[in-house]
């Protein structure tokens, strides 16, 4: 069974895992999993053995759920430290009658070719577009009769060593990496669409520990910057501020405080530890507050630095992270942006929190990649292909729809 993918995210506070299948050019989700992260700050990796075993966990979650193996992700990676290049590539085409994806994967490895500093490793080679012959301006040349196949490519990099590292923990933990892809690369794939791609637009994901910024032009990324503030500096405030611990900090952002105090319930309270173990009242109206300050801060550092990155005019402003899930998010982004600023709305069945955006476009990203290269990939073990096509077993399920869906369509 193609088309089944499944996407990781090692992040500071939780791993993402995503496994969808693509049916009918739609994606449905078969699984999805956000479980508790060790060793890894800001998508770096601080100790492998804990990471290892962070990954080990979530994925035993995700195999439970579908009653099969995992064996093949796609990598989420951090782009703090990313260059990016223009670059060209040319190759004489294999059969005139009609370009294959044997050619586009030609033409994209020429555009490589002499142009990757040895202490990097690529991560993206997204093509702005073709040429085939004297026709300029193709997205998708296969299929086109032509002599010669041209592409000018955006190549990005990673400095190799954070990033082998990464490699390295899924490795350790039991996955073969088979692509990378940019956290940000992820986020625009969850939102695109006809209009994104012919437009200048920003990213905003606020993350743990960090958020970060991306400029697309025409559906391909060309700058970006990270802010060293994120959810946690949220946390802080309310842990300083109330005298609370961190973990009771965290809870009260995220099941009682709302974005914007002015639509807090005046008369909500809610009962708190303090660190000397009193009991203390807090209202949701002084929670929110404090939340809302901090991320007036981080929005409006968000849009400083976009102004920063690109001088071209900005047609849409995209807000996702786990933070942007928050009661009234929308309205504190309409009073520091303006109406072109919306909340990511992710519209997958199965998956309906932002804090999955970057794992949930990676897969997206890829399949679209392929298709352009004229390949098909699956992720589960052919074991497990096996098992699926031939017996009439049925996946494990508990009233969860993601495995509802999955059972429908592997049994058909």
């Amino acid at each position: 069974m193609d088309n089944v993918y499944a996407g990781i995210e090692l992040g500071t506070n939780s791993i993402k895992v995503v496994v969808v299948v693509k049916q009918n050019n739609v994606y449905h989700t078969l699984a999805s999993v956000s479980s508790k992260s060790n060793g890894i700050r800001n998508g770096q990796i601080e100790d492998t053995k804990l990471a290892v075993s962070s990954v080990r966990n979530a994925m035993k979650q995700i195999n439970d759920m579908l009653g099969i193996k995992i064996v093949k992700v796609i990598a989420v990676v951090p782009p703090e430290g990313c260059t990016m290049n223009i670059v060209v590539g040319s190759c004489d085409v294999i059969d005139y009658d009609a370009i294959t994806g044997e050619d586009v994967r030609a033409v994209l490895k020429d555009a490589l070719t002499g142009h990757i500093d040895d202490e990097y490793e690529v991560v993206t080679a997204s093509p702005i577009n073709f040429k085939v012959d004297d026709i300029e301006n193709i997205k998708d040349p296969k299929g086109l009769p032509g002599k010669v196949l041209e592409s000018k490519v955006v190549v990005s990099t990673l400095p190799k060593e954070p990033l082998y590292r990464i490699l390295e923990v899924l490795k350790l933990s039991g996955l073969e990496t088979i692509d990378i892809a940019y956290a940000s690369t992820g986020d625009y794939f969850t939102i695109k669409n006809e209009k994104y791609d012919r437009e200048v637009g920003a990213i905003i994901n606020i993350g743990e520990l960090s958020t970060n910024v991306s400029v697309f032009n025409r559906g391909i990324q060309i700058k970006n910057s990270v802010i060293p503030i994120g959810s946690f500096n949220v946390d802080k405030d309310l842990s300083y501020i109330f005298k609370i611990s961190l973990d009771e900090a965290r809870k009260l952002k995220e099941t009682f405080a709302v974005a914007v105090a002015s639509y807090a319930d005046l008369n909500d309270v809610i009962e708190c530890k303090s660190n000397s173990n009193e009991a203390l009242e807090i209202s949701q109206v002084s929670a929110s507050r404090v939340v809302q300050s901090r991320l007036d801060e981080i929005l409006k550092l968000a849009k400083n630095e976009i102004k920063n990155l690109t001088k071209r005019e900005i047609r849409y402003i995209i807000v996702t992270g786990g933070l942007s899930e928050l009661a009234g998010f929308q309205y504190i982004v309409d009073n520091v942006f303006d109406l072109k600023a919306k909340v990511c709305n992710i519209d997958v069945m199965g998956i309906r929190h932002n804090k999955y955006s970057s794992s949930l476009g990676v897969l997206k990203y890829f399949d679209e990649k392929i298709s352009l290269r004229g390949k098909n990939v699956s992720m589960i073990s052919e074991t497990d292909k096996d098992n699926l096509i031939s017996s009439n077993k049925k996946v494990v399920t508990n009233d969860n729809i993601v495995n509802k869906v999955f059972g429908h369509f592997f049994d058909n």
